[in-house]
């Protein structure tokens, strides 16, 4: 389709779901129906809109000058206690979210992607604490499932494209998201939340509030889960402790403190490949525990012997020692706290600080058949990447309500300290368990040990005006932003380099406007531009690699245009957006080894990325206590350059312009209802999926699929003393699909028409979870 047939087509849509949606409102201003409160007033800079009184999913956001969507502890509920929110997020418009367990839990597995960005260019907070790209590696940041138990979340609010100018982020050119823990209790009281469920799933959470006590109040909670991989060997153990405490005084003024600590092991699903999986089926898993077998294909790595019978289904030029390993397995460790104030020091004058502290230790394992144990003579051993993680940072916002202007001033400072290392333990006989070598043993290898120190300053300024009673709300800002990138090597043999790199913008402007049409309408549109850190990517390759690139290499930025429609009646709320992202100097890492193995990678500059779309949302709610979601979703994100690849025969140049972006869905459509009546509530909810490329130059990709989710739910009410008890059943995977999941676990390659590549994850089948809730 050619760009002015696209636009053209994209514009009609646009304008008759704007005539659409304007002759609905007009409809329910004229009808007898009661009419709907009007449209509040723009809130200032700093306030994260609407969503903060929102009682469930909200699209839209009025008075916002961009795109924000919301899910509140209301939708949070009504999936299985322990689900994460990103999983709860799936619903809204634009948003793709995967995991290949049914809790959305499995951090190897787990991936967002927004409007065209993957993860790793999209940013996280939690009160205001950054959060990362919270990626598997422990870079900068951990995931919001280790952060906080999802029973201690209020809300969840969505920016895609332009994120508020003050987010403390480094990562965010594709959008942000915002996590927000729930206030203690005002009433002393306990909540007991118990959950038992398919492979033997066994989950408790604990909490205990204070009760306001002259404006002090807090809670502490504790959260043990359990399951079974839903296939294979191995189980998912989690044990988390969260703190909150908050002390109120006079008009406004506020002190809270947040603390978390987490431990997490998780025993790793295999990846698949196209062709694995349609050989050896959906539910194909690490040998663990066939000891026989995992050492029968080290064996046959090195030459000495066949491989397992079990493999020959495979094609001949089918890489059998990698389709398979022993085991894998994650343990992190976490603690994380941060100390947040709001103080009003005069009439329109509000001062905000806020201090925090995040520390990892962590392990990810996989027996590899690529390096015997020198003390067993066994051919395989045991290979860690071991993490170590401290960061610290303050965050600092004034405010100042002038006339028509909310003015707002911030800044946010984070250093950081990691440690990486590769090492190669002996193993000397099966085993089962999963636990931390390295502080069981000395390594009798180390491939690398990199030391990185991470700075981060960021200073922002923002100007919000509101005209015409309110109708018209424009604002603009700009930040500066400076991320420095420091590594060293500790060790003679390290295969990565070592150096210092800089990511900085002096000006990143962000501005918007909002416009009510009337008390029930309005429109927007918006403009931001962004970079990204360098993290530790520039440190991956050679040092020869780094020192050649080093002054060419440029951060990667984004910039993003908006243009969008909100509308609310008596009995529905909807919203239209398109948006316009150019994606520029796209770095792409390629490593010429396989993931089990040690090597340095190769560093480009791979150009652009343009990516144009709409996302449309209605919720409807035509009777008391019936509400329909429906949202589409559509993203055109294409290369725009080929790049160059000497590994790529027989030319050298990937021909990647013109392709769609991998692990990006061009279509998806969510629908959700949910009815209560009485103490019941049920909700149903299906999603689609589009097809998604799994290679660069688009020759090799997964099928689209639609997955079903299910929940009903009983309020007993106060009964025997307890002031509430309620029971829940929840199913995922209502019709037992069987998907693929997770993409790119193990990277995107060039071309794979053959589908051997194995960097894909299975869905869970269908499963399910009986929950009682009592409240004491």
């Amino acid at each position: 389709m050619s760009a002015q047939k696209f636009t053209a087509r994209r514009t009609g849509l646009a304008l008759a779901l704007f005539a659409a949606l304007h002759g609905s409102a007009a409809l329910a201003a004229d009808n007898d129906a009661p009419a709907p409160a009007p449209m509040p007033a723009a809130p200032a800079a700093a306030d994260a809109g609407d969503a903060k009184t929102m009682e469930a999913i909200s699209v839209v956001a009025p008075g916002q000058t961009r795109q924000i969507q919301s899910v509140t502890v209301q939708d949070i509920k009504a999936a299985a206690p322990g689900t994460s929110p990103l999983k709860v997020l799936n619903e809204l418009p634009g948003v793709n979210f995967q995991s290949s367990d049914p809790w959305g839990a499995y951090e190897w597995s787990t991936q967002i992607t927004l409007h065209g960005f993957d993860q790793s260019r999209l940013g996280f907070t939690l009160d205001g604490i950054p959060l990362g790209n919270m990626g598997y590696a422990v870079t900068d940041g951990l995931q919001v499932t280790r952060a906080i138990s999802s029973d201690n979340l209020s809300r969840v609010d969505l920016a895609q494209g332009a994120g508020a100018l003050g987010t403390p982020s480094n990562t965010n050119l594709g959008g942000t998201v915002q996590f927000y823990s729930a206030d203690p209790d005002s009433k002393p009281g306990a909540r007991i939340n118990q959950v038992i469920g398919s492979d033997d799933t066994h989950r408790t959470f604990v909490r205990l509030d204070s009760g306001d006590y002259h404006g002090f109040s807090m809670y502490l909670s504790y959260d043990h889960a359990n399951t079974d991989k839903w296939k294979g060997f191995g189980s998912q153990l989690s044990d988390q402790l969260n703190l909150k405490a908050v002390y109120q005084w006079g008009d406004g003024n506020r002190i809270s403190l947040f603390a978390d600590s987490s431990r997490r092991k998780e025993y790793d699903y295999q990846d698949l490949s196209l062709t694995s999986q349609r050989v050896l089926g959906w539910d194909y898993d690490y040998w663990q525990p066939d000891w026989a077998q995992a050492i029968q294909t080290a064996n046959a790595i090195q030459g000495k012997g066949a491989y397992p019978s079990s493999l020959n289904g495979l094609p001949a030029g089918y890489d059998k020692g990698d389709v398979n390993y022993y085991a894998g397995g994650g343990i992190r460790r976490d603690n994380l706290a941060g100390l947040n104030g709001s103080f009003n020091l005069a009439e329109g004058l509000t001062l905000n600080l806020g201090g925090y502290y995040h520390g990892n230790r962590g392990e990810g394992q996989w027996v590899t058949p690529y390096q015997p144990s020198p003390a067993s003579g066994l051919p395989v051993s045991m290979r860690t990447t071991d993490y170590g993680l401290d960061r610290y940072g303050l965050t600092g916002s004034l405010l100042y309500t002038v006339g028509n202007n909310d003015i707002e001033v911030g800044v946010w400072g984070e250093n950081a300290k990691n440690n990486i290392e590769r090492n190669y333990f002996n193993l000397y006989g099966a085993y089962t368990g999963l636990w931390n070598f390295y502080n069981d043993q000395t390594p009798f290898l180390r491939g690398f040990l990199q030391h990185y120190t991470y700075d981060t300053r960021m200073a922002y300024a923002e100007d919000t005006m509101h005209f015409l009673d309110d109708r018209l709300t424009v604002n603009f800002g700009a930040k500066t932003l400076r991320s420095t990138s420091d590594s060293q090597s500790l060790v003679a043999t390290g295969a990565f380099a070592q150096g210092s790199i800089k990511a900085s913008k002096g000006f990143l402007p962000q501005a918007g406007i909002d416009y009510k049409i009337d008390s029930y309408q309005d429109v927007y549109a918006s403009y931001s531009k962004n970079i990204n850190s360098y993290g530790i990517l520039p440190f991956a390759t050679s040092q020869a690699a780094f020192n050649a690139t080093k002054g060419n290499l440029k951060p990667e930025g984004s910039q993003t245009f908006e243009l969008g429609y909100r509308v609310r009646g008596s009995s529905f709320e909807a919203s239209a957006d398109l948006y316009y992202t150019r994606f520029s100097n796209r770095l792409l890492q390629t490593t010429p080894c396989s993931v089990v193995q040690t090597c340095a990678s190769i560093l480009d500059n791979v150009g652009s990325v343009k990516s144009t779309g709409a996302d449309l949302a209605l919720i409807w709610k035509p009777i008391d206590h019936l509400r329909w979601l429906n949202s589409l979703s559509y993203d055109n994100s294409k290369y725009q350059d080929d790049y160059l690849d000497s590994s790529f025969k027989p030319t050298g140049v990937v021909p990647t312009k013109g392709k769609y972006v991998v692990g990006i869905p061009n279509w998806m459509y969510t629908s959700s209802v949910s009815y209560s009546i009485g103490g019941w509530s049920f909700n149903l909810d299906g999603k689609y999926t589009g097809r998604r490329y799994i290679t660069y130059i688009n020759d090799s990709q997964v099928p689209s699929y639609w997955l079903f989710n299910a929940g009903v739910n009983y309020d007993i009410g106060a009964y025997g003393g307890l002031e509430d008890i309620s029971l829940g059943f929840n199913v995922t995977n209502l019709a037992n699909k069987r998907y693929f999941a997770s993409t790119g676990t193990n990277g995107y390659v060039a071309s794979d028409p053959l589908g051997y590549n194995q960097t894909l994850q299975a869905g869970a089948p269908r499963q399910y979870f009986f929950n009682v809730n009592v409240k004491l």
